[in-house]
């Protein structure tokens, strides 16, 4: 799929090595829903993320404990990780001895503009990147009595207020994130602070929700965003598994031809010209494909009306008809199988398409 999105020019900057900003892919990043002091549990849910494509990892760091945790898992895994810190400077001062690559901090609870000045400062130092984190649900009060409540404006303007503070630094790199819980609310801050600074912009909307809703709400804000060229690092944020998050995040981007990781799978939405069960079969070929990383686009369709014309396009696909499916491989058809085989002769095909592909690669 051609990219026809042009992305707005950031400053580039860089966490533990990888690029983010600048002409930088758009960057997947998640957060452990482990309690951080439990390391072993920790570590293993970062490799599970790791392994669906998350590129930035962000741990809780509530207290002193958690510091020394993360220490410890700095050491266990090559993945950047990212200190969330709130109300206690001090924590962030002390992550940053204990290996965070960059520290997420949210100007309206961290004590006042000499405090976060002090982060900023030790951060430069280590060549630590900061996210100022403006959230919705903490704006200043001041500016809450401004605008009569976290409008749109007043998230730009406690960001903008942050970033005139912690720019008198010297060598400061800087992200941006404006979340909200609203996606209108979200989504112009966004494209207001866009226009009034060019350091990177983490996209997200906070506290979406539960799988289902959350998915939504994070697609039309994100995709939004990202459709327009705003955004060089996304958090999809549900109230489920970190790993759907991750999925999800992946799925927005594939949408808008930004970045290409995994399987495409294209199914119809059946109609009464369906003549197998169609739904098991494409839940089926989903769940056997998620831990695929190369880009494949699957189709599995139900009837001769669209299927062939559909599976065609596929890298691989079936049509199915009547008691059976005709497999397609780039556009020509492989074989007619029966509707019980259907599923493992799909499989078997985009196996082989998933060698030769790796094959080709070196």
């Amino acid at each position: 799929m051609p990219q026809m999105i042009q992305r707005r020019v950031t400053k580039r900057i860089t966490v533990r090595g990888l690029g983010l900003g600048g002409d930088e892919p758009v960057r997947v990043q998640s957060m452990t829903s482990t309690h951080t002091t439990d390391i072993r549990a920790t570590i293993d849910q970062i490799k599970q993320m790791e392994a669906v494509g998350c590129e930035l990892v962000r741990l809780a760091v509530p207290d002193n404990l958690a510091v020394e945790a993360f220490a410890e898992i700095r050491q266990q895994t090559d993945l950047p990780l990212i200190a969330d810190i709130h109300f206690d400077y001090r924590l962030a001062l002390a992550v940053m001895d204990a290996g965070a690559d960059k520290i997420r901090f949210n100007p309206g609870n961290i004590g006042g503009p000499d405090r976060a000045l002090i982060i900023a400062k030790q951060a430069a130092q280590h060549g630590i990147p900061l996210r100022i984190g403006v959230n919705s649900g903490s704006v200043e009060d001041a500016l809450l009595e401004k605008y009569g409540g976290p409008t749109p404006e007043a998230l730009v303007e406690s960001a903008l207020r942050h970033i005139e503070l912690l720019s008198t630094v010297h060598d400061i790199q800087l992200v941006l994130s404006l979340k909200a819980s609203d996606v209108f609310t979200a989504v112009m801050a966004y494209r207001s602070i866009s226009e009034k600074t060019d350091w990177p912009l983490h996209v997200g909307i906070t506290e979406a929700g539960t799988p289902f809703s959350g998915a939504i709400r994070s697609a039309v804000g994100i995709g939004t965003l990202l459709a327009e060229g705003i955004g060089d690092t996304l958090r999809v944020s549900l109230t489920g598994s970190v790993i759907e998050e991750i999925r999800v995040a992946w799925e927005i981007l594939r949408c808008l031809g930004l970045r290409q990781r995994g399987v495409t799978l294209i199914s119809c939405p059946t109609c009464g010209r369906t003549d197998v069960d169609l739904i098991p079969i494409a839940l089926q070929v989903e769940e056997k494909l998620k831990s695929i990383r190369e880009p494949i686009k699957v189709a599995v369709m139900g009837c001769a009306v669209n299927g062939p014309g559909e599976a065609r396009e596929a890298d691989v696909g079936v049509a199915c008809g009547k008691e059976e499916g005709l497999i397609f491989r780039g556009g020509e058809i492989v074989r007619k199988v029966p509707e019980a085989s259907i599923v493992k002769e799909l499989l078997s095909e985009i196996e082989r398409f998933r060698r030769e592909l790796q094959a080709a690669a070196g």
